[in-house]
């Protein structure tokens, strides 16, 4: 049901995206669009799911906690009141095996050299973990090499680390891709907006496939999208993992991050600049830079495993159940937490990330009272997504329902409580076909797409959905309007700031009876439209031409027996 919706005038399906994008059909493609009635979103849900999840009962939903117990107990009787059936084989949850490894007496970073012996605090000057399960990590005398944004795209025709064995070397590294700074949108990497080569993640998975024993990314505000104070919280404490076969021991002894000031001063005891290097970083054919001086570093670690649970409901296809459309949320959070003014320490995660949940849950009624598609409908509310992507990233690499077989999908993660709004944000516009379905969706509720006002930051590669794009499964994920019917785009800004100062993961995301619900109605009777769209339909959406992860979707289906 469609509650609130913007009054603006339709748009044409081809051009809906023309204000994030340029986006042309590729030659030969042939989308069969569906068309689908809208669905019956119940606010109810919306708010019963949300305002439950957030409770202090539920102590911040940190995996591996009497948090996570309850919050699965209750996501399960949500679906399975909802009409809904066990989505892994019988079984409602999925096991997803962590560790966590928390690390203490840390040393100084050391650097030395000919003429150099240079020491940096933990915390202060850097900050370091490792993935691997070992008690202790020793990195000594590694040789430093600079080696650009560690990038190595070879259609692109780009390798940050070519002609140089780095085993047993350390890699410094600098943050974002080469073209960040370009105010539009064209460039080796997409000019302002970020690929996959610019995350942090990509970073360390490539200097480990290149034998490094160290990773670190040089810390600068503008690029990183978030200031010192960020990687310190984020990057000390425990530290949780996804479990493998081999303890993780064929990553990087460490991983972590240093202050611009520590890569400048470190650049020019080796008789160079920080500037000049990034300069030359920028330029396809950059070489690495051995620096002539090592890095030392060592700390201890204490290792927990623990099993978390992904949470997994379906309403089976009627014509082709093994094809699958697919839902994602996270249902977790930071769980106790920096106490506030008040003393509060429950980082309860109210919109970040029970809003999501609970969309989760309303969209699964909603398919049922539909009724079956011709297409199977997952809803999937995973684990440990604040730990970085754990549960998404079990679940892509152990699939339930194949990836080849997986049609695409939309991911919901905070869900912020603005009011209504004239537009919806498309993170990651002009990636793939979905922009079709985004489209067509908005076209029949009268909405319009905006763009992401900082492609640089990447938000496309911070949620869940990524953990299914970079594995080829086309994704949506859609952000909160900026233009409200109530104040326009200055009071969008002004609510959004507001949410960020005050709100984001602290005490203070707290679950709030009054706030304009009809807004978050609207959100996701998007969300089902575009997911019924795919589920009522027989095409098979997929990565532009040039897109990252086109290859990789191209080599699944071409494995495939069936599906795509």
């Amino acid at each position: 049901m469609i509650h609130h919706v913007a009054k603006v005038l339709p748009l044409a399906v081809a051009g809906l995206l023309s204000a994030c994008t340029t986006y042309a059909e590729p030659e030969g493609s042939s989308l069969d669009i569906a068309r689908v009635a809208p669905g019956e979103i119940s606010e109810r849900t919306l708010k019963d799911v949300t305002r439950t999840l957030s409770s202090d009962e539920f102590e911040g939903r940190m995996p591996g906690t009497v948090g996570e117990e309850k919050t699965v107990a209750y996501l399960i009787d949500r679906f399975a009141k909802a009409g809904l059936q066990p989505g892994n084989n019988g079984s409602w949850t999925q096991d997803v095996p962590l560790v966590e490894i928390t690390g203490s007496d840390f040393s100084e970073l050391r650097i030395g050299g000919p003429a150099a012996d240079m020491r940096f605090a933990p915390s202060k000057d850097y900050v370091a973990v490792t993935y691997r399960e070992a008690p202790s990590i020793a990195i000594a005398d590694s040789e430093l090499v600079f080696v650009g944004y560690g990038i190595v795209a070879p259609e692109r025709g780009w390798n940050d680390y070519a002609g140089i064995d780095m085993k047993g070397k350390t890699a410094i590294i600098l943050v974002n891709d080469p073209d960040y700074e370009t105010e539009g949108l064209d460039g080796p990497f997409n000019g302002r907006a970020m690929t996959y080569y610019g995350r942090w993640t990509y970073k360390y998975e490539e200097a480990a496939r290149q034998g490094a024993a160290a990773a670190l990314i040089v810390h600068d505000t503008f690029p990183a999208a978030y200031g010192w104070n960020v990687v310190e919280s984020s990057w000390t404490g425990p530290q949780a993992f996804a479990q493998t076969d081999n303890g993780n021991m064929d990553e990087t002894m460490a991983n972590g991050w240093v202050q611009k000031g520590v890569a400048e001063a470190i650049m020019k005891a080796a008789g160079t600049d920080l500037a000049t290097l990034s300069a030359a970083a920028k330029t396809k054919g950059f070489k690495p830079v051995p620096l002539g001086l090592t890095a030392s570093l060592g700390f201890r670690n204490d290792i927990r495993k623990y099993a978390s649970q992904n949470v997994i409901a379906m309403l089976p296809g009627s014509e082709r159940p093994d094809e699958v459309v697919m839902h994602t949320a996270h249902w977790d959070h930071l769980g106790r937490c920096t106490p506030d003014a008040t003393g509060d320490d429950i980082c309860n995660g109210a919109v970040d990330n029970a809003t999501g949940t609970a969309a989760l849950v309303a969209l699964g009624e909603a398919h049922a009272k539909a009724g079956p598609a011709d297409r199977s409908l997952v809803f999937l509310a995973v684990t440990a997504e604040e730990q970085g992507l754990l549960g998404a990233a079990y679940y892509a690499a152990n699939p339930v329902f194949p990836l080849a077989s997986t049609v695409g999908g939309v991911n919901m993660d905070a869900i912020r409580m603005y009011g209504p709004a004239r537009d919806i944000t498309v993170v990651g516009g002009g990636k793939s076909e979905l922009d079709r379905y985004v489209g067509t969706a908005l076209d029949m509720v009268g909405r319009r797409a905006t763009p992401e006002s900082t492609p640089e930051k990447g938000f496309y590669y911070r949620s869940d959905h990524f953990e299914f794009a970079k594995r080829g499964v086309p994704m949506v994920y859609l952000k909160d309007g900026e233009d409200l019917l109530d104040g326009g785009v200055e009071a969008g800004k002004a609510k959004a700031a507001a949410y960020n100062d005050q709100a984001y993961h602290g005490p203070n995301d707290e679950y709030r009876e009054d706030w304009p619900w009809g807004g978050f109605v609207d959100d996701v009777e998007l969300y089902y439209l575009i997911g019924r769209m795919l589920a009522e339909g027989e095409s098979w959406p997929n990565w532009l031409p040039g897109d990252e992860f086109r290859a990789i979707r191209d080599k699944s289906c071409a494995a495939s027996a069936g599906g795509c």
